[in-house]
């Protein structure tokens, strides 16, 4: 065999193994990511949230049923969830006994793209285009008015398009939501304005896109969530994520960065992908934990010189 037939036969073999591997190994190694961001007002206890995004569950997906109920052992405080919860028309009871305990506890939703339509097959090619460049193909339509009902009766408090304030571990909680700006069904205006004074303000959409960041940021919360990235599903080692599947750069496809003067942005790189692309790599499946603590004193100045898009360092580990 020639130097030529070596090297192509040497390219193959480390396609396919890397292939095996995204789709085979790492798109199960369910991972937890910790940080401590600093957004709560001055005085106030800190807080534990549990960030839980894009699981995109079938009904045949056992090992992450069992993981993510075993969440439930951290005792977080509130528990977010920012959409894509759906993968199949019979996924409603899969994605119930993987939230299983934690529906005991505070939480809050909003909805995404694929908790309304199921997944469709499509040219992988066409993941790496700008989300500008690409058509939506809808599949058929999932059973998310089951799962939402199933949630508010559990407790949960659905975000869409509402102003709501509530209590959290003898703390006061605003918070405010959309419907998933992916399929442009967000409307800002049902939700504008300042938020009411709290310990901590919050923001949720399913899709961080830049256009209803900014009016979140310019609103006055404290913390924005979100998922949708995948955290890029993709990432190259010493470049990051390919693409962030919205307007987002792709600096920001998964953690915390500041948005804003004052505002914190956290995406979700989730814990599911589409059944159609069930790989990941060098971006393993993730649930976040974050411990919120009290903005320092001096906050006015550090805001002051907040720029949009600045991105900062954040205390935090992933196990």
């Amino acid at each position: 065999m020639n130097t030529f037939g070596r090297a192509l036969l040497a390219t193959t073999a480390l396609g396919t193994a890397t292939i095996a591997y995204a789709a085979g190994i790492e798109r199960r190694n369910w991972t937890l990511r910790e940080a401590t961001l600093p957004v709560l007002k001055p005085g106030s206890a800190p807080l534990r949230v549990l960030h839980l995004s894009d699981l995109h569950m079938t009904p045949n997906q056992k090992s992450k049923q069992r993981w993510v109920a075993e969440l439930d052992s951290l005792e977080p405080d509130l528990v977010v969830n920012t959409g894509d919860n759906l993968a199949h028309q019979q996924a409603v009871p899969a994605v119930l006994r993987a939230l299983g305990p934690l529906l005991d506890r505070p939480g809050v939703f909003v909805f995404g793209s694929n908790d309304y339509y199921a997944p469709r097959p499509k040219n992988p090619a066409r993941y790496l285009l700008p989300s500008s460049k690409t058509k939506r193909i809808h599949g058929v339509q999932l059973p998310w008015r089951d799962l939402r009902a199933a949630m508010i009766e559990r407790g949960w408090l659905d975000l869409t398009h509402v102003r709501r304030t509530f209590t959290v571990a003898g703390q006061t909680v605003f918070a405010a939501g959309l419907d998933d700006p992916h399929l442009k069904r967000d409307r800002y205006q049902d939700i504008a304005g300042k938020p009411e004074d709290a310990a901590l303000r919050l923001g949720v959409t399913h899709s961080p896109e830049p256009r209803v960041l900014d009016p979140f940021a310019a609103d006055g919360y404290d913390l924005v969530m979100a998922g949708h990235t995948h955290g890029g599903q993709l990432r190259v080692p010493g470049y990051g994520a390919l693409v962030t599947n919205c307007e987002l750069d792709r600096s920001r496809a998964r953690g915390a960065s500041r948005w804003g003067e004052h505002t914190w942005l956290h995406v979700s790189a989730g814990l599911g992908t589409s059944p159609y692309a069930p790989v990941r790599f060098a971006c393993p499946p993730e649930a976040s934990l974050l411990t919120l603590v009290p903005r320092p004193v001096d906050a006015g100045q550090e805001r002051s010189e907040g720029k949009r898009g600045t991105r900062f360092g954040v205390g935090g580990n992933v196990r």
